[in-house]
C-alpha cells in the first residue's frame, strides 16, 4: 500500500504534495469505489476481491487535493456522498489544526507578547483564552498556541471521538467549538499582521479553505465572518 504522508525532514513547501496526482485516483476506479475500500477497511471487513492497493481514505483523498491546487477550495470542502458529514467536518478540522501551525511559525518573533499583549481583531473584538480554568486574557501568539494546542488535545479525546469512521452525534458540538476559535487565529493576523496573512494565504489558500467550509456547514454565525471575501479571493 502506498502511504501518503509527511515524511520526517520534509520541507514545508513541499508538505501534503506527494507524487499520485489526485486525477490519477479519480481515473484508476472512480472515487466512490475508494470510499467502498475505505469503509471495508475500518470495519475490518475487506472482501477478498477488492485491491488494496486502491485503498484510499477520505482524509488521503482532500490533502492529496490541496497538495495538488489548494486554490480549489469548494472542491475540496465538498464531501463525497459516500463520507459521514461529521466525518469529513472532523477530518478537514484535523488538518485545519496541522496547517495553522504553519501559520504560528510565521508569526514568531513578529507577534509578541510586547507587540500583540492582547488576543485582539481590530479594536472591537478582544478575545478571552478559554484554555484556563477560568476565561482569561492572553498575548496574541500565547492564545494562538494554547487554541492549537486544546483543539489538538480535544480532536484526540478518545472520550468524544473514539473513532474516525463515527462521530457520535453528542460530540459535533467540539467540531463547532473548535471551528469559532480557530477562525480567530485568522482574524488577528489578517487585521494585525496583514502582510504576513497575505503571504501566507497567497500561497496556502487556507483562511478561504476554512471560511468555505465553516460556510458549507453553518459552523459559525454569519455575523462571525469578519475577514472581507475580497481578502481571500472567493
Amino acid at each position: 500500500m502506498n502511504l501518503r504522508r509527511n515524511r520526517p525532514g520534509t520541507k514545508a513547501a513541499d508538505l501534503w504534495n506527494w507524487q499520485e496526482n489526485i486525477q490519477s485516483l479519480y481515473d484508476k476506479q472512480g472515487v466512490g469505489r475508494h470510499f467502498k475500500y475505505e469503509w471495508a477497511f475500518c470495519s475490518s471487513r475487506i472482501p477478498a476481491r477488492i485491491d488494496k492497493q486502491l485503498f484510499i481514505t477520505s482524509t488521503e483523498l482532500f490533502i492529496s487535493m490541496i497538495g495538488n491546487d489548494p486554490s480549489l477550495i469548494k472542491k475540496i470542502c465538498e464531501p463525497p456522498k459516500e463520507v459521514d458529514e461529521a466525518v469529513w467536518q472532523y477530518e478537514h478540522i484535523r488538518q485545519f489544526i496541522l496547517e495553522l501551525n504553519l501559520l504560528v511559525v510565521q508569526l514568531q518573533g513578529i507577534c509578541t507578547t510586547k507587540s500583540c499583549p492582547k488576543m485582539k481583531a481590530t479594536d472591537e473584538w478582544l478575545y478571552l483564552c478559554a484554555s484556563h480554568k477560568a476565561p482569561q486574557e492572553c498575548s496574541a501568539i500565547d492564545y494562538m498556541i494554547h487554541s492549537l494546542d486544546n483543539s489538538t488535545s480535544l480532536i484526540h479525546n478518545n472520550k468524544n471521538f473514539n473513532s474516525r469512521v463515527s462521530i457520535p452525534a453528542a460530540s459535533t458540538k467540539h467540531l463547532f467549538s473548535i471551528v469559532r476559535r480557530l477562525y480567530r487565529l485568522f482574524t488577528h493576523t489578517y487585521f494585525h499582521h496583514p502582510d504576513i496573512f497575505s503571504d501566507f494565504e497567497a500561497e496556502m489558500h487556507l483562511c478561504a479553505r476554512f471560511t468555505e467550509f465553516a460556510k458549507r456547514f453553518k459552523m459559525m454565525n454569519q455575523e462571525l465572518f469578519i475577514i472581507p471575501d475580497e481578502a481571500l479571493q472567493i
